[in-house]
């Protein structure tokens, strides 16, 4: 919760924020020249970052082993597979033991 309360207000501090890019035409000039930077607003300068494919190296679900039961726990369910179903775009298979394939999700971390 703080964690987020953290982000949040640094978000909230930087989003009025413009930021500084380096103007193509300088860029075109020569060096002796002293370039001028180029201000944006946060939401055209955060457009102008490149993006790159999800790198997965090196994570495990192994690693996160604190899924608790979920709220009935005698459905086999745990918190993490219940908010999979919750949150699935295309709902996966359920089979015994909630054990889940395919389905589709939507990711704030990548394109829509």
């Amino acid at each position: 919760m703080i964690t987020n309360l953290l982000r949040s207000t640094a978000g909230f501090c930087l989003a009025p924020t413009p930021l500084a890019l380096p103007s193509p035409t300088v860029m075109a000039t020569t060096a002796a020249v002293v370039s001028i930077p180029e201000v944006l607003p946060l939401e055209d300068a955060v457009g102008k970052l490149p993006v790159a494919e999800e790198d997965r190296t090196g994570c495990t679900r192994d690693s996160f082993k604190h899924w608790n039961t979920g709220l009935d726990p005698a459905d086999g369910c745990n918190t993490r597979n219940e908010v999979l179903l919750a949150e699935a775009v295309q709902e996966p298979a359920v089979a015994a033991g909630c054990k889940l394939t395919g389905g589709k999700w939507l990711s704030c971390y990548g394109a829509a």
